[in-house]
């Protein structure tokens, strides 16, 4: 088992927007594997549409590569949310570095921050830890009324070897790759008619 030494860090680029370039340490952590920069590349070419002015949810932010990605596209708002101290600490120092106001951070599993809030996000990244089963549970309680804007998009990265767990029936899948050990998709989230 390789061990980080004591006080290392690791790094990630902002690749698009007006933070464009901009390198961002953050404190490395056991399963913390940001998004990659092609994956990102994709995916926020995937957004593009959308993304200016969105509200944006990052459950399991880990090094926020996401959530600061979209602030730095256009994005108005970013809830990051995460249980690591060490890992909302980067992301707070990064946004005050990046003087980021729509930044906001958030230590709290993800399933009790979806019950204590609502927010109509118009953009959610779901990119849980490998193998740990918790995007079924996100999806579960994002699918509660007051939580997803209309026709919200949600973003999901998982395992290559990993199976898509079941989703609610009104996510439509709209965009679906696979790159190294990673695989991602985009789904639309159609609105629930009201009976």
């Amino acid at each position: 088992m390789s061990r980080t030494p004591k006080g290392a860090t690791n790094q990630l680029r902002v690749i698009g927007g007006q933070w464009r370039g901009r390198k961002l340490n953050f404190t490395p952590a056991q399963g913390l594997r940001p998004t990659g920069d092609r994956v990102r590349e994709t995916l926020f070419n995937w957004l593009a549409p959308d993304i200016h002015s969105a509200r944006c949810l990052d459950l399991f932010a880990g090094s926020g590569a996401l959530g600061l990605e979209a602030l730095s596209r256009g994005a108005s708002h970013c809830d990051f949310v995460d249980t690591s101290a060490a890992g909302l600490a980067d992301i707070s120092r990064h946004l005050q570095t990046l003087d980021a106001s729509g930044g906001h951070c958030h230590r709290i599993s993800a399933a009790d921050f979806l019950d204590r809030n609502a927010g109509l996000w118009d953009i959610v990244f779901i990119d849980p830890p490998f193998g740990l089963d918790l995007v079924t549970p996100a999806a579960e309680k994002l699918s509660k009324p007051g939580l997803l804007a209309p026709n919200a998009l949600v973003y999901i990265e998982t395992g290559r070897d990993e199976s898509l767990p079941p989703l609610p029936t009104n996510w439509n899948q709209y965009r679906e790759k696979s790159t190294g050990q990673v695989s991602y998709r985009l789904f639309v989230v159609a609105p629930v008619e009201n009976v």
